[in-house]
């Protein structure tokens, strides 16, 4: 009897119908789909194909090439997607069970930002625990670690968001101050404070235009009736401390990327700016390996010690 006519031979299938269709679900595509399971498109499009027949219901709307779930489908992977999420990790979480996790996979996506500054020690501290675990950082944009997340290709993001999104849990776990950084000859540097006004007459260094920091920057001046003059667009925190020492105008940037190493003097801009909070990003209802886990419970023990610290009044 051929596969189509046997109800059965689906059902004993149903576990790689219902991956196909959850991850198609998460990349919003059935071909991006079928590269994660390493199919044809058209074996992935007859899985969610026989889904549809045997539930009697269409799962997805198609609008060009982009997929998006139906009420129905959306009920299905509301079900559907924690299974699937458990017995792709079975492996890790039995090890786990067992008393460790020694073997494993950890892909963790982050901003230049967060992997140079903030996830060394964590990294470090991981790698020394758990030195059979393969940890992969992706080094990418906050756009790009979003399809990431979105897509399950990474186990989490870590940095920082400004705008909520349904789909998406966003935890922060640490915060980081707005300063003005100067060089040590320059006019501001002897200065214990400092107002917008200020700054204002200085030439900033800034990252390309197309980034946060300078519609930050922009929407600040602009609320204090302030014009400002950018001499420089430099990409990456380094870059930009690095001409600032050198003189070649003054920068305002996060907290994170000093490490009091630097030839710089650092001013306070809270008045003016927000201060900026980094932490998890990780798929709303996304089931977290055992690797995660202890990733995770690295960032939220620093967090809880350096909250401990401030309310004891001892500095981090």
């Amino acid at each position: 009897m051929p596969h189509g006519s046997n109800p059965q031979y689906y059902k004993q299938n149903r576990l790689q119908q219902l991956r196909g269709f959850c991850y198609a679900a998460q990349c919003g595509s059935v071909s991006k789909a079928a590269e994660r399971l390493f199919l044809s498109q058209p074996s992935v499009s007859l899985q969610i194909q026989a889904l549809e027949r045997e539930l009697k219901t269409t799962l997805f709307e198609r609008r060009g090439p982009k997929i998006n779930l139906t009420p129905d489908g959306k009920t299905l992977y509301e079900l559907a997607a924690p299974l699937i999420e458990e017995i792709d990790t079975l492996d890790d979480t039995f090890a786990a069970r067992r008393g460790g996790i020694e073997t494993g996979r950890l892909d963790i996506a982050a901003g230049e930002s967060t992997t140079l500054y903030l996830l060394p020690r964590f990294v470090k501290q991981f790698a020394e625990a758990y030195p059979g675990i393969e940890l992969k950082l992706h080094n990418v944009t906050g756009r790009d670690g979003l399809a990431m997340v979105r897509a399950d290709e990474v186990d989490f993001a870590v940095g920082s968001m400004l705008e909520m999104r349904e789909d998406i849990e966003y935890q922060p776990m640490f915060t980081y101050d707005p300063v003005l950084i100067v060089g040590l000859t320059h006019p501001l540097a002897k200065r214990k404070r400092v107002t917008l006004g200020d700054v204002a007459p200085y030439p900033l260094i800034l990252p390309p235009s197309h980034l946060t920091t300078w519609r930050v920057v922009d929407y600040a001046f602009g609320q204090h009736n302030l014009t400002y003059k950018v001499k420089m667009e430099a990409g990456g925190w380094e870059v930009i401390k690095k001409y600032v020492a050198l003189g070649m105008g003054i920068s305002i940037v996060t907290s994170i990327c000093l490490t009091g190493d630097e030839e710089l003097v650092t001013l306070p801009l809270s008045r003016y700016f927000p201060r900026r909070t980094y932490g998890l990003v990780i798929r709303t209802g996304k089931f977290l390996s055992p690797a995660a886990q202890r990733f995770v419970a690295l960032m939220q023990e620093a967090t809880r010690k350096t909250r401990s610290q401030a309310k004891t009044g001892q500095k981090h």
